[in-house]
């Protein structure tokens, strides 16, 4: 579903939520259309796609927030596009892709993978910078270590992309709660209207919460049982709060593998 944000600015709003199931941002200018991650792929990016060409002019740029496949898997829809993204999302889209793990992960949404086509980033960003006159590409951390937002201060709004999750959990299997919860004050300075990743537009409060989430899952000191009670208690994917409270555990300690939590969530005994 397509939502007017703000002029010129549009977020395509993945429902229902759960699993693998992304927002995609939309930003009009004169030479043409950003799109801010390309959702899973198949069938959702393609009705994506068609309600942007609809628009009118052509997409002349893809900005990828994350690496992980709710947000890059259908970047290959959008062939003709310069794609950004940081080193880390450009070494992660240059490995071949686990089509049977997506498939485990992501059971709702599994047929979008059957004919996933990869893009490369083809321009990568080290630092904040201009890539439009009216939007601006900030470098950030925590849902892994090298992820990207999109400013567009004209407007007041922020694409947080994989960073924000309302009324869904985040996944930080590979990324790092309590960096993740700090880096997110970042993205409330940035504007005050917060299009996240998964779930519907909001602003500062919501993101708040999100910080409260992911500082939960640390002082939970590696048992699940301990995390606090909060808004996220109705939040879709409870599943994701036994992997969250492990990895926050694990890299105090110094551990940066995989948790153990995630082998259920990818079918592994």
């Amino acid at each position: 579903m397509l939502q007017y944000v703000a002029t010129g600015v549009s977020v395509w709003l993945g429902q229902p939520m759960g699993r693998g199931v992304t927002n995609a941002g939309i930003v009009v200018e004169a030479d043409g259309v950003t799109v801010i991650d390309t959702l899973i792929g198949g069938t959702r990016t393609e009705a994506c796609a068609a309600a942007i060409e609809a628009i009118g002019p052509p997409v002349r740029r893809v900005v990828l927030t994350s690496s992980h496949v709710p947000y890059v898997g259908g970047a290959g829809r959008f062939r003709l596009a310069a794609v950004y993204g940081t080193s880390q999302i450009s070494a992660h889209l240059d490995q071949p892709p686990n089509i049977d793990g997506y498939r485990r992960l992501y059971p709702d949404v599994a047929d979008q993978f059957d004919d996933m086509a990869a893009r490369a980033v083809s321009h990568i960003v080290t630092d904040a910078a201009w890539l439009t006159p009216a939007i601006i590409a900030v470098p950030t951390k925590g849902q892994i270590e090298q992820n990207l937002v999109v400013q567009v201060p004209g407007a007041g709004v922020v694409f947080a992309g994989a960073m924000c999750s309302f009324g869904v959990r985040p996944l930080a299997f590979d990324g790092d709660p309590a960096a993740w919860a700090d880096a997110l004050d970042r993205v409330i300075e940035l504007g005050e209207i917060i299009v996240p990743g998964q779930g519907p537009v909001g602003t500062a409060a919501d993101v708040g919460i999100v910080q409260q989430y992911l500082r939960a899952c640390v002082d939970a000191a590696g048992d699940v049982r301990r995390l606090g009670t909060g808004p996220w208690e109705r939040w879709a994917c409870p599943e994701f709060d036994a992997v969250n409270v492990e990895r926050a555990a694990m890299l105090a300690g110094g551990d940066r593998v995989v948790p153990p939590s995630m082998r259920p969530l990818l079918g592994i005994d």
